[in-house]
């Protein structure tokens, strides 16, 4: 059995989006198509985007997941109609007719977790992580770039290690909130600035745009080139 999550604004039940669903074992969460939906999606190993009635609009809700780092697999619900709009500009892992029978939804359904699940050395327990540079080893709680050891606090390790262990993917300052401080912190996003800036100050000069900012999204590690950092004010106490 597995736990999917179904990102809908229709009114319907879940059983109506896509009836088959209903006929299946799976764990079903619907939860509002919005990108701030994520943090309520813990555990989930398959997002469903319901595309039927809004084309643009579930078009941007995959692209925002996608650009925020959804690593889950996401499949769009779509009627046949919407079919021939669909592109590699979507960023979907696959789409699924709401009226596919159940055979079929639960063979992409199982195919798209089984590729989205890690394989190989890289995903062994205690394997360091390592990327642009960056080494952190989690068994000694160290971490070092390009061989120079940092001095980081318990927060700026974690940070760190849950930025690389997602290169390239944009997380919202609420993910990161809640991915690294936990659902219990209370204390602001603008911690998660002061925490960036501080972090990127312990990285060098050398080395501060591994960690980039994505205007008006968030923070992603080893950012494109051009990409810049933001001004950020590291006055603010730190909880």
């Amino acid at each position: 059995m597995a736990v999917i999550a179904l990102l809908t604004n229709s009114p319907e039940l879940s059983a109506e989006v896509i009836p088959a669903l209903g006929l299946l074992s799976h764990e079903v969460r619907v939860l509002p198509a919005a990108g701030s939906a994520l943090l309520a999606a813990e555990g989930v190993e398959v997002l469903l985007v319901d595309g039927r009635k809004d084309l643009a609009g579930s078009r941007t809700l995959c692209q925002l997941l996608r650009t925020t780092g959804v690593s889950s697999p996401l499949l769009l619900v779509l009627t046949e109609g919407g079919m021939a709009a669909i592109s590699a500009a979507w960023q979907i892992d696959d789409v699924l007719l709401n009226t596919a029978g159940p055979a079929e939804v639960e063979a992409r359904l199982r195919l798209a977790i089984a590729k989205a699940a890690p394989t190989g050395a890289a995903a062994a327990a205690g394997t360091p992580i390592r990327a642009a540079g960056v080494m952190i080893d989690e068994a000694s709680y160290t971490a070092k770039v390009h061989g120079a050891p940092l001095n980081l606090t318990y927060k700026e390790f974690e940070l760190l290690k849950y930025l690389a262990q997602h290169p390239g993917r944009v997380f919202t300052r609420e993910q990161l909130l809640h991915e690294v401080w936990g659902y219990d912190y209370y204390g602001g996003t603008r911690t998660v600035d002061v925490h960036v800036r501080r972090l990127r100050a312990k990285l060098g000069s050398d080395h501060e745009q591994l960690i980039g900012t994505v205007r008006n999204v968030g923070y992603r590690f080893a950012p494109a080139r051009h990409e810049t950092t933001e001004n950020i004010d590291a006055s603010a106490p730190l909880r």
